[in-house]
């Protein structure tokens, strides 16, 4: 994958599970490597790794939902490597108080988590597609990729909030395609990627109990994974290297699946 050797590649969230192992897979290919998060120890973390792995790259602390901070961090990813190839918008989850159960029905859910998941996941994609996307369209080329979920393809019970957002990314994903190929440049590529269940921070909690056993709703969720598994982070760099690299020209306003099968099994 020589193709993304010198690249820059943005990605927020970068402290993240998920994204912190793309970076490394990343660097790994000779891609520099910018890590924005709002928790900078995690964003250094990653930065370490990308650094281990043998390529150039550094952490800044941004809030997704703060233009401001975004901004900032253009200006720092421009002046230390001159341009933005590609942006992975990675930020994202869910919260306990969005999601549903026996002590918490839909009807008593909190406007404020189910705004704050909504916010996070869609706003945050919004708005650092704007700021680094200009930088893009300034260019005339780049690529923005989008972590947006399985949920956003088939709704999950329980998380309301969470599958909603996400549908939202993987509509703003096509729609974005479309608008930067024809009002700025068919060299600006939007795409993304939806992951299965792939264990995390954010969903451990429903996958399983206190006993480090699967849950009911874990146990379901392998049932109907063919491949009868949890994705692990590096199941996902494949995919992303093909889809940042020229070698995806024609690829443009797809969300592909890598969920192990889940999308394609009806359950009989």
């Amino acid at each position: 994958m020589g193709e993304l050797s010198g690249k820059v590649v943005v990605i927020t969230g970068g402290g993240g599970i998920l994204c912190s192992a793309l970076a490394e897979g990343l660097a790994r290919d000779g891609a520099k490597i910018v890590a924005l998060d709002l928790a900078e120890d995690k964003a250094e973390a990653t930065a370490e790794r990308v650094r281990n792995a043998g390529s150039a790259g550094f952490a800044l602390k941004a809030n997704v939902l703060s233009r401001q901070d975004l901004e900032r961090a253009l200006v720092k990813v421009l002046s230390t490597f001159g341009r933005v190839d590609s942006l992975v918008n990675g930020a994202g989850g869910n919260h306990p108080r969005a999601t549903t159960s026996a002590e918490q029905p839909l009807f008593d859910l909190a406007e404020d988590a189910v705004r704050s998941v909504f916010d996070l996941n869609f706003m945050g994609t919004f708005l650092a597609s704007q700021v680094f996307g200009r930088a893009m369209a300034e260019q005339g080329e780049g690529v923005i990729l989008n972590i947006v979920s399985m949920n956003a393809i088939r709704p999950l019970t329980r998380i309301p909030a969470y599958s909603a957002a996400k549908a939202a990314v993987a509509n703003f994903t096509q729609w974005l395609a479309v608008h930067l190929a024809q009002e700025y440049s068919p060299r600006i590529r939007v795409v993304g990627i939806a992951p299965g269940f792939f264990l995390t921070d954010q969903n451990r909690f429903l996958l399983f109990d206190d006993q480090n056993e699967l849950t009911p709703r874990g146990k379901q969720i392998l049932a109907h994974t063919p491949l009868g598994r949890f994705g692990e982070p590096e199941d996902l760099l494949g995919a992303v290297r093909w889809l940042l690299s020229p070698g995806a020209a024609f690829v443009t306003g797809v969300v592909i699946p890598i969920d192990g099968g889940f999308s394609a099994y009806s359950g009989v």
